[in-house]
């Protein structure tokens, strides 16, 4: 499969170069539009809750960015840390965003369910396609502000009752529909 994406890519003018990463959970917490641009917003702005896996994520593919316009790999994620580090990632952002008529701030849906563990154990995978079908259930994409907070991740331990995720609908009847 990734011959066939650089060969499509090479054919059409494009300089591909392919990022393998870790699919067996979801980064950030977010699936969602608003959701997933909370997180972003998050990691831009260096705030101590942001997801932290999120935060590797950008700087890897920043910095494989910077090494395609010629730094050396070491270069690159350094020079890649220091743009979020230093706030000039955000003020690029923030930039880009009023060039284009302003930044928004996420909707936020108005109805919340939480879904808790039945019993308590060990985070030992994650289905990914089960929670994307749920987020989907919950309104997202179609609904902006709907979709699912992960609230934990592999080698998470967790107690019985304890949230798992908190699903987010625009409307009241979604929670429900959601969890069948």
């Amino acid at each position: 499969m990734s011959a066939k994406l650089s060969e499509v890519g090479t054919a059409v003018g494009l300089n591909v170069r392919l990022h393998l990463s870790d699919g067996s959970q979801p980064v950030g917490r977010g699936i969602g539009p608003a959701l997933e641009a909370r997180d972003v917003l998050a990691v831009l702005a260096r705030s101590p809750g942001a997801p932290n896996d999120l935060r590797e994520k950008a700087l890897d593919l920043a910095a494989a960015l910077l090494e395609m316009n010629g730094l050396a790999p070491a270069d690159a994620r350094i020079r890649a840390q220091l743009a979020l580090d230093d706030g000039s990632a955000e003020r690029k952002f923030h930039a880009i965003c009023e060039a284009q008529g302003g930044r928004r701030e996420p909707p936020r849906a108005p109805h919340t369910s939480s879904i808790v563990a039945p019993h308590s154990g060990l985070v030992t995978s994650i289905d990914n396609r089960f929670l994307s079908r749920l987020a989907k259930l919950a309104g997202a994409p179609r609904d902006p502000a709907a979709g699912l907070e992960l609230l934990v991740h592999l080698g998470d331990r967790v107690d019985k009752g304890e949230p798992l995720m908190t699903l987010h609908c625009e409307t009241s009847r979604n929670p429900h529909q959601a969890r069948v």
